[in-house]
């Protein structure tokens, strides 16, 4: 008997069938992490997370060697983050403007300390050209202490107001600001020394409050704390004695916090998704304007977003990598030292074990 041809099974129409878009496999990812960085660094922790959920873990040897207690990494080890502190200072100061009500767009002159001179084009200076390294700020160097930013405000900037370059001063400068819209007057009441650690404080109780508690994360500080074991820095993968970047605070803003893989992976998916920090449409709009990022790209897999961060001192590093990937994934990587001979960039390291993991 001949089947009739309505009961022939159908072939789909391979012209209407649109192609599988790319995706990163996860668990190549974690492998490929694991073999560009093993070997070649003193240690380091890192983990992936789907919608908050682990979903690929490396640690590798050790925090502190030998000669320094001998402690293992795990994602609970602290390390101080470095330039990372850019965008939890970013997700700050926004949480700060939208609380009062001022845009991300509005000049920074009225919030600086009265009683600070100010310099050609200061009063061109947006909080968005803070947040995006624009604000035309050219210090030459990498502080960012209170008596730095006094002074470069002073000079003023010249009429590359707008244009890109890198300053840790313009997040030093966030935490001044923050202080002055959370309500610290910016008339000077007693002396600078005590102004300037006052700013440290309410910056630091501030970010706490608003942005570590609500992401189940105790107890930050811009220093070691007393008998709790931190990564040291290390020069190579070879082990000897180790460097602590030691307390941090008059650099709050810029850089300073110490955190935890698990920490920071915290405080990633609270603020991607519950809401609890800003509303989540906010934060993908402090995402996608790139505020305190150094890095949007749209990949074949879909768009990410990242901020390295690096702190060394005679070739001991410590450095850190906060990645926001397509489909709900938060990436953090924490190493603490050079990654090979080369000292290899982090941020190039991971992203080409990335792109080698899309599908």
């Amino acid at each position: 008997m001949i089947a009739s041809a309505s009961a022939m099974p159908s072939v789909p129409d391979v012209a209407r069938v649109p192609p599988a878009s790319p995706k990163v496999d996860l668990g190549k990812l974690n492998v490929n992490i694991q073999n560009a960085l093993v070997d070649t660094t003193f240690g380091y922790a890192m983990q992936i997370r789907k919608n908050g959920q682990p979903v690929g873990t490396r640690i590798w040897k050790k925090a502190r060697g030998s000669n320094d207690g001998n402690s293992a990494w795990n994602l609970d080890t602290r390390m101080h983050v470095a330039s990372v502190s850019k965008f939890i200072t970013a997700v700050a100061m926004v949480k700060m403007l939208d609380a009062k009500g001022v845009s991300v767009d509005a000049k920074i002159l009225p919030y600086l300390p009265s009683f600070w001179p100010k310099g050609s084009n200061v009063d061109k200076i947006t909080f968005r050209q803070l947040l995006r390294h624009t604000s035309g700020f050219v210090t030459g160097g990498s502080a960012s202490d209170y008596t730095t930013m006094k002074y470069w405000t002073a000079l003023g900037v010249g009429n590359n107001n707008g244009e890109p370059h890198y300053e840790n001063m313009n997040f030093g400068l966030c935490r001044i600001l923050i202080s002055t819209l959370g309500g610290l007057p910016p008339v000077l009441l007693v002396n600078e020394p005590t102004y300037d650690y006052v700013t440290i404080a309410f910056f630091r109780r501030y970010t706490q409050d608003n942005v570590f508690t609500p992401s189940n994360v105790a107890a930050v500080s811009f220093a070691p704390v007393p008998f709790k074991v931190d990564a040291l820095a290390y020069s190579s993968n070879i082990d000897a004695s180790g460097w602590s970047s030691g307390d941090l605070s008059s650099m709050a803003g810029g850089a300073a916090f110490r955190l935890s893989v698990n920490e920071l992976l915290d405080f990633m998916g609270t603020f991607r998704r519950k809401g609890t920090i800003v509303s989540v449409n906010r934060a993908q709009e402090i995402l996608d304007q790139g505020l305190g990022l150094d890095v949007i790209d749209d990949t074949p897999a879909g768009r990410i977003y990242d901020k390295n961060g690096r702190w060394r001192n005679n070739g001991n590093t410590e450095q850190s990598l906060a990645m926001f990937l397509p489909d709900n994934v938060e990436l953090a990587v924490f190493v603490n030292s050079p990654i090979g001979p080369s000292a290899a960039d982090l941020r190039k390291t991971i992203r080409a074990a990335y792109d080698a993991s899309i599908k």
